[in-house]
């Protein structure tokens, strides 16, 4: 169909939103929202500023030697969250 002359074509746009997937501190079961497939999440721990905090607090209060401990206890770090079959970044849990 032609449209009448002086009209325009009319534009529609779609918007989608994807939502992130909500992750904890261990391996996700989910969907990967890049290759679609189903995985379990690959973890790396990266340190974050709350683990530079505990171990200041560890160093000033309690005792120097052990400021360490933060830098070897995952749960002190953040968990980033990938996709083992493409790699793509899926989100972190920050505890």
């Amino acid at each position: 169909m032609i449209p009448p002359t002086g009209a325009h074509p009319q534009t529609t746009y779609v918007h989608t939103i994807v939502a992130a997937p909500q992750v904890g501190p261990d391996p996700a079961s989910i969907t990967c929202p890049s290759c679609q497939k189903h995985i379990v999440t690959r973890l790396d721990y990266e340190t974050s500023t709350k683990t530079h905090i505990f171990a200041g607090l560890l160093c000033l209060f309690i005792c120097w030697p052990c400021f360490w401990i933060p830098y070897v206890i995952d749960s002190c770090k953040n968990a980033n969250h990938y996709c083992p079959n493409c790699g793509a970044y899926i989100g972190t849990y920050r505890g």
